[in-house]
Protein backbone atom coordinates (compact mmCIF):
# COMPACT_ATOMS: atom_id res chain seq x y z
CA UNK A 1 0.00 0.00 0.00
CA UNK A 2 2.82 2.41 0.87
CA UNK A 3 4.60 1.59 -2.39
CA UNK A 4 1.46 2.39 -4.38
CA UNK A 5 1.09 5.75 -2.69
CA UNK A 6 4.78 6.49 -3.20
CA UNK A 7 4.50 5.60 -6.90
CA UNK A 8 1.58 7.98 -7.28
CA UNK A 9 3.20 10.83 -5.35
CA UNK A 10 6.52 10.56 -7.21
CA UNK A 11 5.04 10.23 -10.69
CA UNK A 12 2.04 12.58 -10.51
CA UNK A 13 4.09 15.76 -11.05
CA UNK A 14 5.61 14.19 -14.18
CA UNK A 15 2.12 13.32 -15.39
CA UNK A 16 0.88 16.87 -14.75
CA UNK A 17 3.52 18.41 -17.01
CA UNK A 18 3.00 15.75 -19.67
CA UNK A 19 6.29 13.90 -19.48
CA UNK A 20 4.63 10.60 -18.49
CA UNK A 21 1.30 9.27 -19.69
CA UNK A 22 -1.53 7.95 -17.56
CA UNK A 23 -0.81 4.39 -18.71
CA UNK A 24 2.80 4.69 -17.59
CA UNK A 25 1.68 5.89 -14.17
CA UNK A 26 -0.88 3.08 -13.85
CA UNK A 27 1.77 0.53 -14.79
CA UNK A 28 4.13 1.87 -12.12
CA UNK A 29 1.37 1.86 -9.50
CA UNK A 30 0.43 -1.72 -10.44
CA UNK A 31 4.05 -2.83 -10.18
CA UNK A 32 4.27 -1.11 -6.79
CA UNK A 33 1.31 -3.24 -5.59
CA UNK A 34 3.60 -6.25 -5.58
CA UNK A 35 6.78 -4.66 -4.26
CA UNK A 36 8.09 -3.30 -1.00
CA UNK A 37 9.15 0.34 -0.98
CA UNK A 38 12.86 -0.42 -1.41
CA UNK A 39 12.16 -2.86 -4.26
CA UNK A 40 9.87 -0.35 -5.95
CA UNK A 41 12.51 2.37 -5.76
CA UNK A 42 15.00 -0.05 -7.30
CA UNK A 43 12.60 -0.85 -10.15
CA UNK A 44 11.87 2.85 -10.64
CA UNK A 45 15.57 3.76 -10.78
CA UNK A 46 16.23 0.91 -13.22
CA UNK A 47 13.28 2.03 -15.38
CA UNK A 48 14.65 5.57 -15.59
CA UNK A 49 18.14 4.30 -16.49
CA UNK A 50 16.72 1.95 -19.14
CA UNK A 51 14.45 4.72 -20.43
CA UNK A 52 17.43 7.06 -20.69
CA UNK A 53 19.34 4.43 -22.67
CA UNK A 54 16.39 3.93 -25.02
CA UNK A 55 16.08 7.70 -25.49
CA UNK A 56 19.80 8.04 -26.16
CA UNK A 57 19.57 5.30 -28.79
CA UNK A 58 16.55 6.99 -30.34
CA UNK A 59 18.33 10.35 -30.42
CA UNK A 60 21.34 8.77 -32.13
CA UNK A 61 19.18 6.89 -34.63
CA UNK A 62 17.09 9.93 -35.54
CA UNK A 63 19.98 12.45 -35.42
CA UNK A 64 17.87 15.02 -33.55
CA UNK A 65 19.76 15.38 -30.26
CA UNK A 66 20.59 19.04 -30.80
CA UNK A 67 16.96 19.83 -31.73
CA UNK A 68 15.63 18.04 -28.64
CA UNK A 69 18.17 19.69 -26.32
CA UNK A 70 17.29 23.14 -27.68
CA UNK A 71 13.59 22.39 -27.19
CA UNK A 72 14.21 21.26 -23.58
CA UNK A 73 16.21 24.41 -22.84
CA UNK A 74 13.52 26.64 -24.33
CA UNK A 75 10.87 24.79 -22.30
CA UNK A 76 12.82 25.23 -19.06
CA UNK A 77 13.51 28.91 -19.76
CA UNK A 78 9.81 29.50 -20.54
CA UNK A 79 8.77 27.85 -17.26
CA UNK A 80 11.30 29.92 -15.33
CA UNK A 81 10.33 33.13 -17.13
CA UNK A 82 6.57 32.66 -16.70
CA UNK A 83 6.73 31.02 -13.27
CA UNK A 84 4.09 28.50 -14.41
CA UNK A 85 4.39 24.89 -15.53
CA UNK A 86 3.04 24.04 -18.94
CA UNK A 87 2.60 20.77 -20.76
CA UNK A 88 5.88 19.60 -22.25
CA UNK A 89 5.55 19.30 -26.02
CA UNK A 90 2.12 20.90 -26.14
CA UNK A 91 3.13 23.28 -28.92
CA UNK A 92 4.18 20.30 -31.07
CA UNK A 93 0.71 18.72 -31.07
CA UNK A 94 -0.31 20.42 -34.33
CA UNK A 95 2.30 18.23 -36.08
CA UNK A 96 1.31 14.74 -34.87
CA UNK A 97 4.25 13.05 -36.59
CA UNK A 98 6.78 15.31 -34.84
CA UNK A 99 4.88 15.04 -31.54
CA UNK A 100 4.89 11.21 -31.58
CA UNK A 101 8.45 10.94 -32.89
CA UNK A 102 9.81 12.55 -29.73
CA UNK A 103 8.16 10.15 -27.27
CA UNK A 104 8.80 6.68 -25.94
CA UNK A 105 6.43 4.35 -24.11
CA UNK A 106 7.82 4.33 -20.58
CA UNK A 107 5.93 1.11 -19.83
CA UNK A 108 8.68 -0.82 -21.63
CA UNK A 109 11.49 0.42 -19.31
CA UNK A 110 9.20 -0.28 -16.31
CA UNK A 111 8.66 -3.84 -17.55
CA UNK A 112 12.39 -4.35 -18.07
CA UNK A 113 13.21 -2.86 -14.66
CA UNK A 114 10.68 -5.12 -12.96
CA UNK A 115 11.97 -8.15 -14.88
CA UNK A 116 15.55 -7.35 -13.80
CA UNK A 117 14.40 -7.03 -10.17
CA UNK A 118 12.33 -10.22 -10.22
CA UNK A 119 15.18 -12.06 -11.93
CA UNK A 120 17.55 -10.97 -9.17
CA UNK A 121 19.84 -9.03 -11.48
CA UNK A 122 19.39 -5.77 -9.58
Amino acid sequence: MVSMLLAFLLMYPLFKIGTLGAGDIKTLIMAACFLRVREFLTVLAAAFVIGAAICAGKLLAEHNGKERLLYLLSYVSEVIRSGHWKLYGEDLKQDQMLYRRNKIHFTIPVLLGAALRIGGMI
